[in-house]
């Protein structure tokens, strides 16, 4: 059974403890246009044992250490669905370096040649047999968190609880196709093209 956790500010040094080998993170924010317009809102973050917590930073000053701990420690892989948006809002707000990552749309993209369908549902669908309920999503997440319903608190956890399930299942499949050192070389990448969307390239630079 999936707890889910109200937190504001930061997680506890008891909760950084929890955490061992891997987490899932995602995050919700007032919009897409980060860095300038928009706010981080919300960071999901959800250990091996499916505890979620849901965090709602101060978003005075953004700070958070014992989180930022989680986010930079090399041991823990950071597992996440289009890390290019929450890495970039994440270490942006934070003012952190979220290393040691694995992010399962690019290895979606990279390994699941026999379709075009690389969203989170999609990957919830085949890998977990679960449909997730997406109807929640474009919520005013920046109200206080203890105002947000029981509904939006399922749908953001939703977006973290299966990710450590896919990630061990698109693994196995870069291995056997003989696709993980390609994948490795993407995240890599990532990085560069958080870079590029900070100073306004969102196109593909290196398209015709």
């Amino acid at each position: 059974m999936v707890k889910i956790h109200r937190i504001k500010g930061d997680i506890t040094s008891e909760i950084v403890k929890s955490f061992k080998n891997s987490v899932a993170i995602d995050t919700e924010a007032t919009g897409l246009k980060i860095p300038g317009r928009d706010k981080l809102s919300l960071i999901q973050i959800c250990g091996e044992n499916e505890d979620v917590f849901i965090i709602q930073p101060d978003r005075s000053k953004y700070s958070a250490p014992n989180l930022v701990s989680v986010l930079e420690n090399p041991k823990i892989l950071k597992i996440g669905h289009f890390l290019r948006f929450d890495k970039s809002a994440i270490e942006y707000f934070l003012k952190c370096k979220m290393n040691n990552i694995f992010d399962t749309k690019i290895a979606s993209k990279v390994v699941r040649t026999y379709t075009d369908q690389h969203g989170l549902k999609n990957l919830v669908y085949e890998f977990c047999n679960k449909n997730l309920d997406k109807r929640q999503g474009s919520s005013d997440w920046n109200k206080d968190i203890n105002e947000l319903s029981d509904k939006q608190l399922e749908y953001a956890a939703g977006d973290v609880i299966y990710l450590h399930k896919i990630k061990s299942q698109l693994e196995k499949m870069l291995i056997r196709e003989k696709r993980m050192d390609l994948f490795n070389r993407c995240i890599q990448f990532l990085d560069t093209r958080i870079e590029l969307d900070h100073n306004g390239f969102k196109f593909d630079i290196f398209e015709h």
